[in-house]
Parts: C-alpha cells; structure tokens; sequence
C-alpha cells in the first residue's frame, strides 16, 4: 500500500463529507438546526455538535494521547441546549474541522503503522482513521437527510440530480475525450 496515497485520499474523503454537511447546512435557516423530527432522532445542531465534539477529542494531539479527552462530554452532546446559538455552534463545527484536517495533514505514511488509543483501546493509526472515515460520513448522511426535510424552498441538489445520470455521465464523457 502506498501510503501517501492514502493519506491524500482519506483528506479527500473527508473534505468531500464536509462540503456535503456544508452544503446541506446552508440550505436551512440556522434557526431551524435544533429541530428534531421526533424526540429519539437528532437535530443538525446535534450532530454539529457530536461531530465536532467527536473530532475536537478524537484529532487534539493525535499521536499522543487518548483519542476520548477527559473534556469531552459526549452524551451532552446529545441533548437540547439550554439557549441556541448558531454563531457558537458554528464556531466549534469550524474548530472541529480545522482540528481534523491539520492532525491528517501532519501525518506521514510512516505513521500509519504507529498505535494510538480511542478509550484505552489500542488502534494502529491507519485503524484510528479508518474508524473516523466510517463515522463522519455516516452523520454527513443523517445531516442531509434532515436537512432535505427542514429546508423552506426547493432542495438543491448535493450530487447528481434526478433525472440527471445521462447528462452527468455525457459531461464526464466529453471532458475525458479533450484531456
């Protein structure tokens, strides 16, 4: 395995799972994020903040230290907060991103054999990725979910729209015959 592949395709897959989060946030009013369908599902502003929380622990000092910080208090993370505010929220869904990506981008292929510790459980660091890689994605998914079903006017599509393969496929097609 090539490792430095891997590491620029994991920053890729990660990128690719926040523009998705990003995109579908942008399409709901901030007002509306604490809104749940249902009292067992979660809102955007929980899973902002369980993704945040998540990588605010999991990526701080990375390679030296448990990735569940004694800070961290994750079943907070699901519960309504007391007041809402979306400039706060937003601020940590940035810090949490910002916390993932520089961690990733200091790594080497050197690395991905070294062990670390998610709640005193050993993990190579190719392991500790893999686990994140399955994770974030996973509630990028549930995001534009609710994101679809909260949003006030028409969605916007995130991928291919329907009814768009063969127009899509046709593009790809023509921009690879004039490379």
């Amino acid at each position: 395995m090539n490792g430095d592949l891997y590491l620029a395709d994991v920053l890729k897959r990660f990128r690719e799972a926040r523009i998705q989060c990003d995109r579908a946030l942008a399409q709901v009013p901030a007002e509306r994020w604490a809104h749940r369908l249902d009292p067992e599902s979660n809102s955007l502003a929980t899973l902002m903040l369980h993704l945040s929380g998540n990588m605010l622990s999991r990526w701080t000092d990375f390679l030296t230290t448990d990735g569940e910080k004694p800070d961290r208090h994750r079943d907070t993370e699901f519960e309504d907060p007391g007041t809402f505010d979306p400039r706060a929220l937003r601020d940590r869904w940035e810090r949490g991103w910002t916390c993932l990506f520089e961690a990733l981008e200091n790594l080497t292929a050197a690395d991905l054999d070294r062990v670390v510790t998610i709640r005193h459980e050993p993990h190579t660091v190719l392991e500790a990725i893999n686990r994140q890689l399955a994770h974030y994605p996973y509630h990028a998914g549930q995001m534009v979910f609710l994101a679809k079903h909260m949003a006030p006017g028409p969605w916007q599509p995130l991928s291919v729209a329907r009814g768009g393969s063969a127009a899509y496929n046709a593009a790809k097609m023509k921009d690879q015959s004039q490379a």
